[in-house]
Parts: C-alpha cells; sequence; structure tokens
C-alpha cells in the first residue's frame, strides 16, 4: 500500500463508508419533513382556531341574556359559556318571527336554485369545453365578462322585467293569466339559475376529461347527450359539488333581492327575517340565537361536501 493509499484509508488501513453517510442522509430527510409537518399544521391550526373565534362567539353568546354579553364582550369570558347560560334567546326568535316559515322558503328557493342550477350550467360548461361549434370561444368570452359586472348595477332593470313577466295565478279557486312575478318563489329562483361563475367551472373542468372518451362513444353511436349523461357527469362529481357549494352560497345569503321584490311576508328567506330584530331596541342575544340557527345548514352542507371541494380545487389547477 503507498503512503497516499494509507493516507486517504485512515489509521484503521479502510476507507469510510458512503453507506453511512447514505443512512445518515434519509434520516437527516425524515427530521426535516416531521420539523416542516409539526410546523404546517401549527400554523394551520393556529388559523383555525383564529377563524372559529366570531362562531364560537355567535353561539355562547345566543346563551347570554343582552347584559351579560354587553358585559363579557371586552374580555375572554364572551367565549366562554359562563355565567346565566339558558336557551331563552332561541325561545324568543320563536315568538318574534316566523323562523319556520322563513327556513322552509330559503331552503326551497336554495334546493331549487342549486339543483336546476347544476343541470343548467353542466349542460352550457358541456356545450362549451367539448362540443366545437362556431363562435364558441366568443360566447365564452362574453360569459366571463359578465363576472366583473355587480350585481347592483342590473338590480333595478331586473325589477323591472320581473314585473313584466307572464305569469299563472289562483284567484278563487280558478286559473287566471296575469303579468308579474312579484311576490313569488319563482323571482327569487329563476334570475339566479344560470351562472357564468359556475359555466367556467364546468367547462374548465370537463376540458381535463380525455377527448378519447368521446370518441369512443361516438363510434358506439352514443349522442351528445347520452355522453354527457353516462360518461361526463360521472367523471365530474368533484366540479358538481363544488358549484353546488359555491351556488347554494349566495342562495342562501340572499337578501337585497328578496328585499326589492318580496313584500309578502310569507315568502320572505332568512336573511330577510334578520331585520326583525333591530326594530326599537335592538335584542342582542336573539340575534345571536337567530343568526346561529341560520348558520348551522350552511356548516353542515360545507362538511358533507368537503372533501369533494378540495378534490375539485386541487385538480383545476393540474392539467393533463
Amino acid at each position: 500500500m503507498t503512503a497516499t493509499q494509507t493516507l486517504t484509508a485512515g489509521p484503521a488501513g479502510r476507507r469510510p463508508s458512503a453507506k453511512a453517510g447514505a443512512e445518515r442522509t434519509p434520516a437527516r430527510q425524515r427530521r426535516s419533513r416531521r420539523i416542516s409537518g409539526i410546523l404546517y399544521y401549527g400554523a394551520m391550526s393556529i388559523f383555525g382556531i383564529a377563524f372559529l373565534f366570531p362562531l364560537v362567539f355567535m353561539f355562547v353568546s345566543s346563551l347570554k341574556p343582552d347584559s351579560q354579553i354587553l358585559q363579557d364582550v371586552n374580555s375572554p369570558a364572551a367565549f366562554l359559556p359562563v355565567g346565566d347560560i339558558s336557551l331563552d334567546n332561541y325561545f324568543g326568535v320563536f315568538e318574534r318571527v316566523p323562523v319556520a316559515q322563513f327556513m322552509f322558503n330559503s331552503v326551497l328557493v336554495t334546493v331549487l336554485t342549486v339543483g336546476l342550477g347544476l343541470i343548467v350550467n353542466s349542460m352550457a360548461g358541456f356545450a362549451l369545453s367539448r362540443l366545437r361549434w362556431k363562435g364558441r370561444l366568443v360566447v365564452m368570452a362574453l360569459i366571463i365578462a359578465t363576472l366583473i359586472v355587480p350585481f347592483e348595477t342590473i338590480a333595478v332593470p331586473m325589477v323591472y322585467w320581473v314585473s313584466q313577466l307572464p305569469t299563472l295565478v289562483m284567484e278563487g279557486g280558478v286559473l287566471k293569466y296575469d303579468f308579474g312575478w312579484l311576490n313569488t318563489y319563482q323571482v327569487q329562483i329563476v334570475p339566479f339559475i344560470a351562472n357564468a361563475f359556475s359555466i367556467f367551472l364546468f367547462a374548465q373542468y370537463f376540458s381535463t376529461i380525455p377527448a378519447s372518451l368521446d370518441e369512443a362513444a361516438r363510434i358506439d353511436g352514443a349522442s351528445w347527450f347520452t355522453i354527457y349523461r353516462r360518461i361526463i357527469v360521472p367523471l365530474s362529481g368533484p366540479a358538481f359539488a363544488t358549484v353546488a357549494i359555491l351556488t347554494f352560497l349566495p342562495a342562501w345569503n340572499q337578501y337585497l333581492w328578496p328585499l326589492m321584490v318580496v313584500q309578502k311576508e310569507g315568502l320572505r328567506p332568512v336573511m330577510v327575517g334578520m331585520q326583525y330584530f333591530f326594530q326599537l331596541n335592538t335584542a342582542w342575544g336573539e340575534v345571536m340565537a337567530y343568526t346561529s340557527l341560520i348558520t348551522i345548514p350552511v356548516l353542515l352542507v360545507f362538511l358533507v361536501f368537503q372533501r369533494a371541494f378540495v378534490s375539485s380545487i386541487a385538480a383545476s389547477g393540474v392539467k393533463g
């Protein structure tokens, strides 16, 4: 063995093992990933707790009398169910407003808006993403352009147009032909079925599905509607869940439009019912109880569809 080899090999005459260094590298990587995971989930937990504070405050305050709510508002006790806790505010809500009727109206309007919207918007998205016809890109551009138009700028013209639409009304047991959709359920549903963002989202998601499936189905004699119903829809569950959530929220939270077109108490949705609590002296405990009641359906819908919602958002960022 030469002197150079001896110096390189070390005192024992052996080279340092490369395997030992390789074993230390995965251990170091695992430790780094573990630390990164702890930091990530720790940060997410902090953000989650911060976003939960308003909900906790709302639910806890709904169990307290007004005097205690105002007394605890500047202390941590505002987030704790301490003191004079009861369900009196919830009983007071049902005495002040017809909660059951408002909830029924909102559920009916929301379910029909979401259900019909899924059908109409998915068909429009299918036509824009899977079919090839002249002017398709122009139509898509016009649909996207409508997203920049605020609803408030077209609300008054819409009120005029819906007041001129034909309708059938029942008077004295006789079905009569009349004009005007004001004070009806359809005026709260029909204008919001077609949605530009929903059409765009469906079109984008459908475009990620391989076109070879369409070609194979067309060779077998399937119509475009059959392709939409038997192939595209079953493969687009996350997109449908996402659109359902994004359509449900504005439909459930409608306030300005029903306030403009509905004057009958029996047809009003839950959000319009909020104004009942701000007359004369504001009952803050009943306000919190009412908002808790109308928030629960929103939380339930999101919890049911959250997995599909996250899957759709993740898939929308991956092409190919």
